[in-house]
């Protein structure tokens, strides 16, 4: 007879945990559980049946996995948060009895954990951890422009500040920014480091303090884990470019208001420049037996003088010879494609290594290259001097805005000045120098290009600001033009008006002269043609019945054509609704629901779109109408 299962021992009721069961077996507090748990990466779980993972009871409460509070137990941070509460207890009983010395010695020894441990559990490669650092990067920035407070130490803001800088130099140093988008909430930026594409989140300069409703113990307990794991990808992207991390920082320059500028980059030093004078191993013991240089030089001779083997020889163009070996050079071949054995016969072109490495950018990472930009002490300095470094470009400033401007506004190489306040005509007119508004800097950026300067000039209407986060085909995507009629509209409103009574008088006289044929009403011989035209005896047939009807074959031709081309338009999604439904009844439940869920967002939006992009037509046609009148006027 098979043992009876007892009540709470297995399923559910096993495979989780209550918090208030996890924090008893930790012999934990409530904030230390909740500080472990964000560390750890471990979050509440739901499970299927609640009542029988609380083993009956129906009162609301949070479930964990029970493996995941099991490998709690066994976490070193765990053991230093019990050694701290000891310390607390041992610090406050010594500052009681007035004894000072003691709480000293206490204050010096206290106990202090790493995370270096959980971040390289958390994230086993480099690219895992380059993957997560979008939110990392997000949380940094936010606390660098935070004031100091009682709950926030003002170490953990200059902290924090240094590791946005840190990060503003890396990408300007290999230049890997890529889009630039100025939104209510903030400056969001993207940029591609090692193929890996990392979007941020940086708040405008602007004194914000922490909400009352905002728990700030649980945004420094991530600040805590992000700051070790920036500390580790940023030591591995600087060495990867040969550079010392942390970045030397002049402090008198950062008084002064240097910025990024107060951080020097410095490049590696190899060990043999620095120290040529160490000597090098004259003799070295190889299975007992003693080898000398002379012996290794020896042995190089005679290997050179050894005959190579035959090899095939191939001819080169003097073209070839005189081309540099590039990256692409040395990818693999492409491959082979092999017919479809599909009823088309045809399959998509299949992408390789060699196509991935010679696609174009969409944006030229040395953009300002050729510039040199100097700022208006109205604009933001930090957001302008980032971007345009970023793209190869040289940026000065008034001493307003701080130290380290690489030349002062009488420089004669500045190509551009940005300016956001209202400017004289002559100082405007005067010189080869360009006066644009901040937009034409971001606006050029996610462009890929440099925009005309007078459509950004001061005074002007500036174009709308487009988002270059898209979200595929089906999102409305504004011109920059906006709702200004084009030429093309003026042109084709100007050929209407004209032709618009010649049209309705064509179509009268037609209607009244052209009688319609009963037989060309009903065709079925041409139907079936068109439903397949490679079929000679229906062709044949579909002749036949043009004949009778008296149609010329030119006109017979064309009718097939236009036949033709409206079956296939009919038949194709026809065949593609059977496939999809076919499809959908190999899903699961879950899978068919999610996927109604997303062809209904598509619908949608597809939707919305043809509605905006009608309106944006009506709208420039109307005022193309407006335009023709007042010529004509």
């Amino acid at each position: 007879m098979a043992k009876l299962k007892q009540r709470g021992k297995s399923g559910a009721a096993k495979a989780y945990i209550t918090r208030s069961s996890a924090i008893k077996k930790l012999q934990c507090s409530l904030a230390d559980f909740r500080r472990l748990c964000i560390l750890k990466g471990i979050f509440p779980r739901e499970p299927r049946h609640r009542k029988r993972a609380n083993k009956g009871s129906s009162a609301p409460t949070t479930f964990y996995y029970a493996k995941d509070i099991a490998y709690l137990t066994h976490e070193p941070i765990l053991r230093k948060l019990r050694e701290h509460k000891a310390f607390a207890k041992k610090l406050a009983r010594a500052l009681g009895r007035g004894e000072w010395s003691s709480a000293k010695s206490l204050e010096e020894n206290k106990p202090i954990y790493t995370l270096d441990h959980i971040v390289k559990e958390r994230y086993p490669t480099f690219i895992d951890a380059l993957r997560d650092i979008d939110d990392a990067l997000c949380l940094i920035h936010l606390f660098a422009a935070l004031p100091t407070s009682p709950q926030i130490p003002t170490a953990l803001i200059s902290n924090c500040t240094r590791l946005s800088a840190e990060w503003q130099l890396y990408v300007m140093r290999t230049h890997a920014l890529r889009k630039v988008f100025l939104s209510i909430k903030g400056i969001y930026f993207q940029a591609e480091v090692m193929g890996q594409t990392i979007t941020w989140l940086v708040p405008y300069q602007f004194t914000q303090p922490i909400p009352a409703d905002v728990d700030a113990r649980v945004m420094l307990t991530f600040v805590e884990l992000y700051q070790t794991l920036l500390g580790f990808v940023f030591f591995k992207l600087y060495s990867d470019v040969s550079l010392v991390y942390p970045p030397p920082l002049n402090l008198d320059k950062d008084e002064a208001g240097a910025g990024v500028g107060a951080f020097t980059l410095e490049d590696i030093v190899s060990d043999q420049t620095t120290s040529p004078s160490v000597p090098t191993v004259k003799k070295v013991e190889v299975d007992g037996k003693t080898v000398t240089n002379k012996d290794v030089k020896r042995a190089i001779m005679d290997i050179n003088a050894t005959p190579l083997p035959p090899q095939p020889i191939t001819s080169f163009s003097k073209a070839d010879a005189d081309t540099a070996p590039t990256d692409v050079d040395i990818l693999p071949d492409d491959f082979v494609v092999q017919p479809s054995k599909s009823a088309d016969g045809q399959g998509a072109p299949l992408l390789t290594m060699r196509d991935i490495a010679v696609l174009p950018s969409a944006t030229s990472p040395l953009l300002f290259s050729s510039l040199n930009i100097f700022l208006s002490r109205e604009t933001p300095r930090p957001l302008l001097e980032f971007v345009v470094r970023a793209f190869g470009g040289r940026v000065g400033w008034p001493a307003t805005l701080g130290a380290g401007s690489p030349f002062d506004e009488n420089d004669p190489s500045i190509t551009h000045v940005i300016v956001d306040r209202p400017l004289n005509s002559d100082l405007a007119s005067a010189g080869r120098r360009k006066y644009v508004q901040p937009q034409w800097v971001i606006d050029s950026i996610n462009a890929g290009r440099l925009l005309v300067e007078d459509t950004y000039a001061q005074g002007k209407i500036l174009p709308p600001h487009l988002s270059p986060f898209g979200e595929g085909s089906s999102t409305y995507v504004p011109d920059a033009n906006g709702a200004e009629p084009t030429d093309e509209d003026l042109a084709a409103g100007s050929g209407e008006s004209d032709g618009e009574e010649e049209e309705q008088e064509d179509e009268k006289m037609a209607e009244v002269e052209t009688p319609v044929p009963e037989d060309s009403v009903t065709r079925p011989a041409l139907a079936a043609a068109a439903a397949a035209p490679e079929d000679p005896a229906l062709r044949r047939a579909a002749e036949i019945e043009a004949e009778r009807a008296g149609a010329e074959y030119a006109t017979f031709e064309a009718d097939l054509k236009k036949a033709i081309k409206k079956t296939k338009k009919v038949t194709e999604p026809v065949i593609e609704d059977n496939e999809i439904e076919m499809n959908k009844m190999l899903m699961s439940n879950k899978q068919r629901k999610l996927y109604e869920r997303m062809k209904y967002g598509e619908k949608k939006r597809a939707l919305e779109k043809s509605k905006l992009e009608q309106k944006r037509d009506a709208l420039r046609k109307a005022k193309a109408k407006e335009v023709r009148k007042g010529s004509k006027a």
